[in-house]
């Protein structure tokens, strides 16, 4: 048996945790550069608003009906997901995060500790609840498919948020409940695909022959999906082990193909100076990812872009890649080779609305180097790792980048205070950092 635990209105619920008064009342969360509505409380959706609905065209609305309106702050939601999989690693032999609000729980074996796995689902959730003040609802059920049908029906039909699928005509009434492009692994186009052949619920999906979904949806990956609606287990599992020395899920290399961070700016931008310091600071930022998992990068890929919406012709991403002569994860070379990108992306005059540096072809850090032929050994490697080992420790210690390169820039108040710097994003609703800085500790008066 498998469960998945699905954190309710996840980035809402964050800003609840430490706005307490805000339950009951519409909350919204927008998106980067307070674009668009990335999440919405239930009474928010009661007013209409949809997922990914312009800021800017829905605010009057929000006006209207006194929405509370937050910024997002990835920071805090990324704090409080690492607190609710800690909870979770101890209801559990494997745990498996499969997004910043989900999490996979293997039951197998779990009816000798508790053979009420319902009340066993209720006691998951009233523990999260207790320990981080996150709602959640489980599904319970023989298949990571069926799981997350169940998950989708515990808000509605479970009971204290869970639902439990065990016999299989509990799996085939919840089938017959569902549209057949809401189960897991159904994409737009096989489930346009289907409606056509009058398929429309996942009861009926389940009652084609095995081998047909073989033939017409993807070969091994329809075989899969029947045989999971048939409680067969099929998906791979990928557990984490919970460090409890570090308090934080380790990172694994297993699954990274690559290391990217990307902005959209607050407003357009031209300069060669501000273009420099973004694309260094997100050099930086991929390079510190990449240290965190362990990884080293054979290559530097640099994105500008302009306005996508700008009533042009042609492109408006543009990429330049670099290939270095030995994969690294220090953050002065990959920040090198990320500025002799962006030297030969930019154009004189255009403005610019979107930057990042993606970091490829990646293997474990310590791996025996394949040199360049022509290309000598740095004499000066050994320092360079201690240095970055010492900005890393720093950075740790006393809150990240604050210790970074000066090709970043440094943005100074007349105070002498940390300012953000020009191309920053818009955050104008943000709130505070309550669990990651100590100067935005939540204060309780």
């Amino acid at each position: 048996m498998y469960a998945l635990v699905d954190c309710n209105n996840f980035y809402v619920s964050c800003e609840r945790v430490f706005a307490p008064q805000l339950e009951g009342r519409p909350v919204v969360v927008l998106s980067n550069n307070d674009g668009c509505l990335i999440s919405r409380s239930d009474e928010a959706k009661a007013l209409g608003l949809k997922m990914g609905e312009p800021y800017h065209l829905v605010r009057p609305l929000l006006m209207q009906h006194q929405v509370r309106v937050f910024s997002s702050n990835y920071a805090l939601y990324g704090d409080m997901s690492r607190r609710v999989v800690q909870v979770l690693s101890h209801f559990a032999a494997g745990v498996e995060v499969y997004s910043i609000d989900e999490a996979f729980l293997d039951f197998q074996g779990m009816r000798l500790l508790a053979p009420d796995l319902l009340a066993y689902g209720i006691r998951v959730c009233e523990t999260v609840k207790q320990h981080t003040g996150i709602p959640t609802c489980v599904g319970i059920a023989p298949t990571k498919t069926l799981a997350k049908l169940a998950n989708r029906l515990a808000r509605k039909q479970g009971t204290g948020g869970v639902l439990l699928l065990e016999t299989p005509a509990q799996c085939q009434e919840a089938l017959a409940l569902a549209p057949v492009e809401s189960i897991w692994g159904v994409g737009r186009r096989y489930a346009r695909k289907l409606k056509e052949m009058d398929i429309n619920t996942g009861a009926q999906l389940a009652a084609l022959p095995e081998h047909w979904l073989r033939r017409h949806m993807g070969g091994v990956v329809g075989q899969r999906l029947w045989r999971e609606l048939h409680g067969q287990p099929c998906h791979d599992w990928n557990p984490v082990e919970w460090d409890e020395a570090d308090h934080q899920l380790p990172t694994s290399h297993a699954s990274r193909h690559s290391a990217v961070c990307t902005r959209s700016f607050g407003r357009p931008q031209h300069e060669p100076a501000v273009l420099a310091e973004a694309v260094a600071t997100f050099a930086a930022k991929a390079a510190e990812k990449l240290r965190r998992h362990g990884l080293v990068a054979h290559l530097v890929t640099v994105i500008l872009g302009t306005d996508k919406y700008a009533p042009v012709a042609g492109p408006s991403t543009y990429t330049a890649a670099i290939a270095l002569p030995r994969a690294t994860s220090n953050p002065t070379l990959l920040t090198r080779a990320a500025l002799d990108g962006l030297r030969q992306l930019r154009r004189p005059g255009v403005a610019y609305h979107r930057a990042g540096v993606l970091l490829s072809g990646l293997e474990p850090m310590g791996q025996a180097p394949q040199l360049d032929l022509f290309t000598a050994p740095a004499p000066d490697h050994a320092r360079s790792e201690k240095l970055t080992a010492t900005l890393d420790s720093l950075n740790a210690r006393f809150g990240r980048q604050l210790v970074r390169l000066a090709a970043a820039g440094v943005t100074k108040d007349a105070e002498g205070n940390d300012q953000q710097p020009v191309w920053a994003g818009r955050a104008a609703h943000r709130s505070p950092l309550y669990t990651t800085r100590w100067d935005e500790l939540w204060q309780v008066s």
